[in-house]
């Protein structure tokens, strides 16, 4: 006899704290709103709640410990609600969070779709089922969908997840499993029901997006088909994509975003570093040739793409040697901004176990030399544009030394506040999620 768990979750107020990527912050939202329609209301941190989720990361040492953090502070808000950890902490460390105590049910990646039955089957037995699993050997697409972006003007579509890549630092592939691929009608359906409720700007995010592969009857679709069904949906009126590899920029794939107007020209290309013996320890699959004839190519097919990266300085081995011709090869770039980390050795990867660990004084001394650039770069990238017009669309409206601001992102993704009193609208909130143009 199968357990009636139907209306257990009525009027169950709940709120989700998110940690780490954009990924995790959709399966949040999905998750959200499949609790609402079993009945239950948002909560905050504002007031206790009924049930509490903490959507983990694991990225770093740092993540996880951020992860047990706001765990235990979920706990000590609130100690008669029942506490739900999921995400990459608890993919990485199983039922260990439940064994001591700090949660009282876990919720593995790849079963995040559930999480209403899960929670119902808790409610109801305080038991569950089915709610972990060894995501490695899971080979399907956890398929989550959203109607609305929640808090956002823009919205994202998890196209993909997992990956293959096993760089030597990261933890990724194994608690996000093998590349798995959304079915493109799948992405299609929600990208149309979003537009329908009123989303203009779609993001195209996955763990490892570059590696996006769909087959029909007919052909193998890939990340540049994605985009060019995703453009034909009336509505939308941008299209951005979160970071790629550089070997997903091939001359297919830059005929089909070059003819696709609604495509921002915004590539947040991976690098990590910008030395061949630093990027071969790291075990990444090109060379800073590689990927300097790649923003090359960009620049030939836009005007000024805004190209932003990560860079991991202090990586062990890495020399001064390596590091000045990581420097150099940044300075050549000239990118529109460099994200910077600073190693941070991660339990359970390779590089952990790697000799020659860069001392934190050197790691530190580093890393602002490559933010200091990068500065500078980001100032004169954005000046470039003085003048010119583009347009934003309006996100919020903000306040500054008692003066209200339309603030919104142009096409590059260049952060712009625009006053308020320069538009001539009676009803200033009406033109937030609207495509406004301006003058930078």
């Amino acid at each position: 006899m199968q357990l009636d768990t139907s209306n257990v979750l009525a009027n169950k107020k709940v709120y989700i704290h998110t940690l780490g990527c954009k990924v995790n912050q959709y399966e949040s939202d999905a998750m959200m709103q499949s609790l609402i329609d079993k009945g239950c209301t948002r909560g905050s941190l504002d007031e206790p709640a009924d049930i509490y989720i903490i959507n983990t990361c694991s990225v770093t040492n740092i993540a996880d410990r951020k992860s047990r953090q706001m765990i235990h502070r979920m706990r000590k808000l609130s100690p008669n609600a029942i506490i739900a950890a999921t995400g990459c902490y608890v993919q990485a460390t199983g039922d260990e969070l439940v064994k001591n105590g700090t949660a009282d049910l876990i919720i593995g990646n790849n079963r995040k779709k559930d999480v209403a039955r899960i929670l119902s089957e808790f409610l109801t037995e305080k038991t569950i089922s089915d709610n972990y699993i060894d995501i490695n050997a899971d080979p399907d697409f956890e398929n989550l969908s959203i109607a609305f972006p929640e808090n956002h003007t823009r919205a994202y579509i998890k196209i993909q997840d997992g990956c293959n890549n096993f760089c030597s630092y990261c933890i990724i592939p194994y608690v996000r499993g093998r590349i798995r691929s959304r079915n493109l009608k799948d992405i299609l359906d929600e990208a149309s029901l979003l537009a329908k409720n009123g989303v203009k700007e779609l993001v195209l995010t996955g763990i490892n997006v570059s590696s996006y592969s769909d087959k029909t009857e007919d052909k193998e679709n890939d990340l540049a088909d994605v985009i060019a069904e995703v453009a034909k949906i009336p509505g939308i009126e941008r299209i951005r994509m979160s970071s790629v590899e550089p070997r997903v920029i091939t001359d297919r794939f830059l005929e089909v975003i070059s003819n696709t107007p609604k495509f921002c020209p915004h590539f947040h290309l991976s690098l990590q570093s910008a030395c061949n013996n630093t990027l071969k320890a790291m075990n990444r699959h090109y060379t800073i040739e590689e990927y300097m004839d790649t923003v090359k190519r960009l620049r030939t097919v836009y005007d000024r793409p805004a190209i932003t990266t990560d860079v991991i300085v202090g990586f062990p081995g890495e020399t001064e040697a390596d590091f000045e011709d990581t420097y150099k090869h940044l300075e050549e770039l000239n990118l529109y901004e460099i994200h910077t980390f600073k190693y941070s050795r991660r339990n359970g990867t390779v590089a952990e176990k790697l000799p020659n660990q860069v001392d934190e004084q050197i790691k530190n001394k580093r890393s602002d030399k490559v933010l200091s650039l990068t500065a500078t770069q980001k100032k004169a990238y954005e000046a470039s544009f003085e003048g010119e017009k583009d347009n934003i669309l309006v996100e919020e409206i903000i306040e500054k030394d008692g003066e209200k601001y339309f603030r919104g992102h142009t096409t590059r993704y260049i952060l712009v506040d625009v006053p308020v009193r320069s538009i001539n609208i009676e009803e200033s909130e009406s033109l937030i999620n609207t495509l406004l143009e301006i003058s930078l």
